[in-house]
């Protein structure tokens, strides 16, 4: 069902069980789940699907190690739990990821954790080797019945610094466990959208709109073609994350507002392109506190190296990016874990920042904020829907929490539960193979594409390379300034992935930009892509360009004579193949 075959259902029929605002992870799970269930559901993004903190998350796929000295035991099993589902379910996005915390004291820590955990205190402290040994030891035994990975170790000094030599020599060990990292967040929110979409016709969606109105009466406004159509929701669901307090704004009268219920904070991540500084990392992701006590993470991420981030509340979160100031704080933790690597600012490739959406809080330590999700309901007075609120979350618990508001939901209506997802693989982990190489070799030679060719769109797509194979192999195709895509395949996700923007597939579909893969070269032959598809104008083509430079420059620190770097140094790599061939 296209955009318009949406718009034109429901001006013939406006009614809907549960209208879903917010598509962000928790947004579309929620729509994903009632949709499994049967119930007319309709979501409503007001830019691109995944585009908010669901594209600005650290990638990690966890449990919550520190959430432990807060007492969030039920949340963190909780989160372990989902781990291990979205190891067995996503099998093609999430993957283990072997994590180490360098101990620089064995006592610290230990007297005001407790104290914390007690509530009688809000400052950080380092942790030492005891309170971490304690923290993984539990860890371990929340996951004892369904464990995928190994349990944790610790290493001596000299081991840890034989096998990590760039670590701060002043450690005294290290701790070694399991979590897990995600690859492509933002498409992996894609392949839970469309397993609502396919479940049966009444589920819809739609980005670039908005939901307006109020007292019984709604509209949606769709920011692309510009029409508004009313609608009659039974049931809205308030998936906005940090924009729940605006959102309702829009939804309830003043005097049935409830007090702030979102008091986010913004988290910072740079994308390192620095060979010693991977290689340093040896495959694992290093679990590290600041010398203020603030937890850091570095990881292998695309062939660089993520780290962040950082914990700042926030007022406006249509407006946040990475600070000067967050920059330098990312780097100087760098520098402290790992003092012999130097950053030249030339070698950040990417950025982003996202807001936490964190239950309203006054408490001074943003790291004690409560970390768990719940519902909050609001009866509306005046003849207006119903609006159940989505609190707080974790990435990680996505699946869990829609459940969850789902079941809400399904009561109000008098619904039962038919489906449970707990179990359902998404998207390319279905009938994912044990032998990845034959299934590659096998589908490859079905669909007629060079084997290299069909292992670069499993290890994008997992199992869903085969549709991708098949559109491809259907018709001529051209290459593309970026040698591992062609224009068949980005064609593809034009027309089945709901993208109306360039950062559509610059920024979410694929991962040209935050790998650092992006050139300017790329950019405009995917928007003439997008442009010939839409049928643009020059004047909008060039609109169009514009605004995403202008983004990615100011919210992501990339600027255009960068990525007109990027085809100088493409070009020369083509050369000295094309000598060596």
């Amino acid at each position: 069902m296209n955009r318009e075959e949406t718009l034109d259902g429901l001006r013939q029929s406006p009614k809907v069980d549960v209208c879903v605002i917010g598509g962000g992870i928790n947004g579309i799970s929620v729509f994903r789940e009632l949709a499994l269930q049967g119930v007319n559901v309709l979501l409503v993004e007001k830019h691109d699907y995944c585009s908010g903190a669901s594209a600005a998350l650290s990638r990690m796929v966890h449990g919550g190690l520190r959430y432990l000295e807060n007492g969030e035991f039920k949340l963190v099993q909780e989160s372990l739990m989902e781990r291990e589902r979205l190891l067995r379910n996503a099998p093609h996005y999430v993957a283990p990821l072997p994590t180490t915390v360098p101990v620089f004291d064995i006592f610290s820590g230990l007297g005001n954790g407790i104290v914390r955990f007690l509530g009688l205190t809000r400052r950080p402290s380092r942790r030492g080797a005891v309170a971490i040994k304690a923290g993984l030891c539990i860890y371990d035994f929340l996951i004892r019945k369904r464990a995928m990975m190994p349990l944790h170790q610790f290493r001596s000094r000299r081991a840890t610094l034989a096998k990590w030599p760039a670590l701060n020599p002043d450690i005294r060990s290290s701790a070694t466990y399991y979590d897990a990292w995600v690859s492509h967040p933002e498409r992996l929110g894609i392949e839970l959208l469309d397993d609502g979409l396919s479940a049966q016709p009444q589920a819809r969606a739609l980005n670039y709109a908005e939901i307006t109105g109020k007292a019984g009466g709604y509209a949606l406004r769709d920011s692309i073609g510009g029409a508004l159509v009313a609608i009659e929701p039974a049931l809205i669901i308030n998936a906005t994350g940090g924009w729940i307090d605006i959102t309702n704004n829009t939804l309830l009268m003043p005097d049935a507002r409830p007090a702030p219920l979102m008091g986010g904070t913004k988290g910072s991540h740079l994308i390192i392109d620095n060979t010693a500084l991977h290689d340093a990392l040896g495959g694992h992701m290093i679990y590290y506190e600041n010398e203020d006590g603030r937890i850091c993470i570095l990881f292998p991420y695309l062939g660089k190296v993520l780290v962040g981030s950082t914990d700042i509340r926030v007022e406006d979160p249509e407006t946040v990016r990475c600070e000067a100031d967050e920059r330098d704080y990312i780097l100087q933790s760098l520098a402290f874990v790992l003092p012999g690597i130097e950053i030249r600012p030339e070698e950040i490739s990417f950025q982003f920042s996202g807001v936490r959406p964190l239950p309203a809080s006054t408490d001074s330590f943003t790291g004690r904020i409560p970390r768990d999700h719940f519902c909050t309901v609001i009866d509306a007075d005046d003849g207006g829907a119903a609006v159940v609120c989505m609190i707080g979350g974790k990435w990680t618990t996505f699946r869990s929490f829609g459940e969850l508001a789902a079941d809400i939901a399904l009561e109000r209506l008098g619904r039962q539960r038919q489906i449970s997802t707990a179990d359902r693989a998404i998207g390319g982990g279905r009938r994912f193979p044990l032998d990845r190489a034959a299934w590659i070799a096998e589908a490859a030679a079905g669909k007629g594409l060079p084997a290299a060719r069909m292992a670069a769109l499993f290890s994008r797509y997992g199992t869903e390379a085969e549709a991708i194979a098949s559109f491809i192999a259907a018709a001529p195709d051209a290459s593309m300034p970026h040698a591992d895509y062609s224009a068949r395949e980005l064609l593809f996700l034009i027309r089945n992935e709901a993208v109306e923007r360039l950062d559509d597939v610059l920024l979410r579909r694929t991962t040209l930009a935050i790998s650092g893969d992006l050139s300017l070269q790329m950019v405009d032959a995917v928007l003439d892509l997008i442009a010939t598809e839409r049928s643009w104008t020059p004047a909008q083509r060039e609109a169009e360009r514009a605004r995403f430079l202008t983004l990615l420059r100011e919210r992501h620190g990339v600027a255009e004579s960068t990525l007109f770097e990027r085809n100088e140094q493409r070009s020369m790599e083509c050369e000295t193949t094309a000598k060596s061939g």
